[in-house]
């Protein structure tokens, strides 16, 4: 069998990987550089390589984050209350794999939704599922599939995600439904999958904003007392951006 028959056999059996990898090897000459056990598992790391880069775009694709930053992109500053060990541990991703929380608050335009998505692109790389919306979007469709009884579906579609992240939470007091949803999906992740989100409104306010006390107070203790509140500070970097454009 030819060069050209093994191509075509790599291509038929969906090596892509391997297919890329043996044809760039054979047009520079490379191919009588490898003992037979090297050639094997050159090829073998090729396709490795091919499969982990798709699963991470396919990752990022379905992730549908609003930005695609990555964390070595965040600005540190004393100014903004973020640092460099803060950034690392973020990096680590431990709190991920143990099922904690991120709640990250600041006023409008402090980067509060590009630092939320620079986490999501990073539990991507690593390989994790993860979902972004904003938090009115999330629960409109929330309470249609609730009407077209697909609720429980759509809420296991998103417990089947590593992290979950609700941007722009408070925006408008929460009703009935929007409390009913939020406690539920809290319950279902609770210790065993993350959340992150981001909102203009400080911690403290969360009860008046949720407006019923009894499930304010359920939705409180199983959000915050599992997560690392983040609290981002300085001018708002839309304005910056204008000012030096």
């Amino acid at each position: 069998m030819n060069n050209q028959e093994t191509l075509e056999k790599m291509r038929l059996l969906r090596l892509f990987g391997m297919e890329q990898s043996f044809k760039n090897s054979i047009e520079i000459g490379k191919t009588n550089d490898f003992t037979c056990d090297e050639m094997v598992a050159h090829l073998i790391e090729a396709e490795y390589d091919y499969n982990q880069n798709k699963l991470i775009s396919n990752l990022i694709k379905n992730a549908k984050l609003r930005y695609n930053p990555s964390l070595s992109e965040i600005k540190c500053s004393e100014e903004r209350n973020l640092n460099k060990n803060l950034i690392l541990r973020l990096s680590d991703l431990n709190w991920l794999k143990n099922g904690e929380n991120i709640i990250i608050s600041g006023a409008t335009g402090v980067g509060k939704s590009f630092l939320s998505c620079a986490i999501g692109m990073q539990a991507c790389i690593n390989g994790y599922k993860v979902l972004y919306n904003s938090f009115s979007k999330l629960f409109y469709q929330l309470k249609f599939a609730k009407n077209c009884n697909a609720y429980l579906k759509e809420i296991n579609l998103l417990f089947k995600k590593d992290l979950l992240i609700i941007d722009d939470f408070g925006l408008e007091m929460l009703d009935k439904d929007s409390r009913i949803i939020l406690l539920e999906i809290l319950e279902e992740r609770l210790g065993r999958k993350s959340i992150i989100i981001s909102s203009q409104i400080p911690v403290e306010n969360w009860y008046d904003l949720i407006g019923d006390k009894t499930i304010a107070d359920a939705i409180c203790d199983r959000l915050i007392s599992t997560s690392q509140q983040i609290q981002l500070r300085g001018d708002s970097l839309r304005k910056k951006k204008d000012k030096n454009s």
